[in-house]
């Protein structure tokens, strides 16, 4: 970038008849830059300027915002990402506020500030437990208005997995918290839960009977927070807030179960690389929770027994957790309940009224597996083949008019209608008769007329 002295000077030179690189080496430039100045196609103290990655996408951004005014900026980032963007985040950040691409929202900018406390978290101390209730799942999930994601979060480094869920009672909450340890590598001495019916009373918040077997065969405490304490756990609720806004505000209606945990599942994994500073010393979230002494966990969940309702498919088949179990033929369109204990590798499949239809291996969640019992098989085609018919199939233009049973029966129901009338329809005038008593009192002679003497 030439200085304006420079540039009067190297306007004078050319006028004098210098040539380019004259100038060029008479200033200490080079030439292109001193060719640029002469032509007028840079201004002297101004860098020329790249063109803003940022502009292919500004529109984009516009219509995601204008549809969502509260999509995370993040969230935002990470789809851009993938459809090309290369600048980097504080960029992409500058850029919004530069072009002001987000709608404002009067109500959002309101807020009152209060004191905030840290709370120390030794390492491998706490784990905080939450339910997400996740709003308008995909129809084809079929648990209903809500789907539900227990999330647990390490309180020491805030790193966090979760796991997604159709239910929030007891067997489902044991089933997802098991998962979660899992995820998270181990446990840690004490687990710390809102006042939620499964774990406690809500009303003294005493740990209940069935939740304390649980916690004793992990080797874990149970804390319960107090009243309207959310913030008590605010690692696992900061969590919440990451995957309803980086996941589930994005998950498209196509996307099926499993697909979906993966997906959470990645963010959590990408969410381990977020930068802490400890005593001075740069980190990250999964380089603290590597760090964090966890406790070993048993080999097999605890054994609560987990039920599930299912509709018997046309092919005679239940899906549950992602595979296809078969049933006796016979019950299409039926209610049926799949059973298991937790633990165990064989499922049951009973009717209502509990009666046992079916006794399968479990298949790994979310392997996509169609497990049918032979005698199913056979059963199933035996139906089939009992039902198919080769012979040709009816002629549609042929001339049948009623026979003579089906007129000897409309004539019945023409006189039942005409006999359950009306009292007045059921009259029956026949002048005859009338005809017949007067000729009949016409033959009948006069009586005498008596005298009186």
């Amino acid at each position: 970038m030439l200085t304006r002295e420079e540039d009067v000077d190297a306007h004078a030179l050319r006028r004098q008849g210098w040539t380019i690189s004259a100038i060029a080496r008479h200033l200490g430039r080079d030439r292109k830059t001193i060719r640029a100045y002469l032509n007028g196609e840079q201004a002297p103290g101004q860098r020329r300027q790249n063109p803003d990655a940022f502009v292919p996408f500004l529109e984009y951004c516009r219509q995601r915002l204008a549809d969502d005014p509260h999509l995370w900026a993040s969230t935002l980032f990470d789809e851009l990402k993938a459809l090309g963007y290369e600048g980097g985040y504080s960029t992409f950040t500058r850029a919004l506020r530069r072009y002001q691409v987000r709608p404002h929202c009067e109500p959002c900018h309101a807020a009152s500030g209060r004191n905030v406390a840290v709370i120390a978290h030794p390492p491998g101390e706490e784990i905080q437990f939450d339910w997400l209730e996740l709003p308008d799942p995909p129809a084809a999930w079929g648990v209903g208005e809500h789907a539900h994601l227990l999330v647990g979060a390490l309180a020491h480094s805030g790193r966090w997995r979760a796991m997604l869920s159709e239910s929030e009672d007891f067997p489902h909450l044991v089933a997802a918290l098991d998962q979660v340890v899992r995820k998270l590598g181990g446990t840690a001495r004490r687990w710390r839960f809102d006042r939620m019916a499964t774990v406690c009373y809500p009303s003294s918040g005493q740990v209940t009977a069935a939740f304390a077997a649980v916690a004793k065969y992990y080797g874990a405490g149970v804390d319960i927070c107090p009243p309207r304490r959310g913030n008590r756990k605010g690692v696992v609720e900061k969590a919440n807030h990451s995957a309803a806004q980086r996941w589930w505000r994005t998950v498209p209606d196509a996307l099926t179960v499993v697909q979906a945990q993966s997906g959470i599942d990645k963010l959590a994994l990408r969410m381990d690389g977020r930068r802490r500073v400890l005593e001075g010393i740069k980190t990250t979230v999964g380089e603290l929770a590597a760090c964090e002494p966890l406790l070993d966990i048993p080999n097999r969940p605890f054994p609560a027994e987990l039920e599930v309702e299912r509709t018997v498919s046309a092919q005679s088949l239940v899906a549950f957790e992602g595979n296809l179990y078969s049933v006796p033929p016979g019950l299409p369109g039926s209610a049926v309940k799949v059973v298991l204990r937790l633990g165990e590798g064989y499922l049951s499949i009973v009717t209502a009224g509990r009666a046992v239809i079916a006794r399968h291996r479990r298949a790994p969640r979310g392997a996509g597996q169609t497990i049918r019992d032979a005698g199913h098989v056979i059963a199933l085609e035996r139906e089939v083949l009992a039902a198919f018919s080769d012979r040709a199939p009816c002629k549609n233009k042929v001339r049948r008019p009623p026979s003579e049973a089906a007129l000897a029966e409309a004539e019945r129901l023409r006189g039942h209608h005409q006999a359950a009338g009306s009292p007045a329809e059921r009259v029956v005038i026949d002048l005859s008769h009338y005809a017949a008593v007067a000729d009949r009192l016409r033959s009948v002679p006069p009586p005498k007329e008596e005298t009186s003497e």
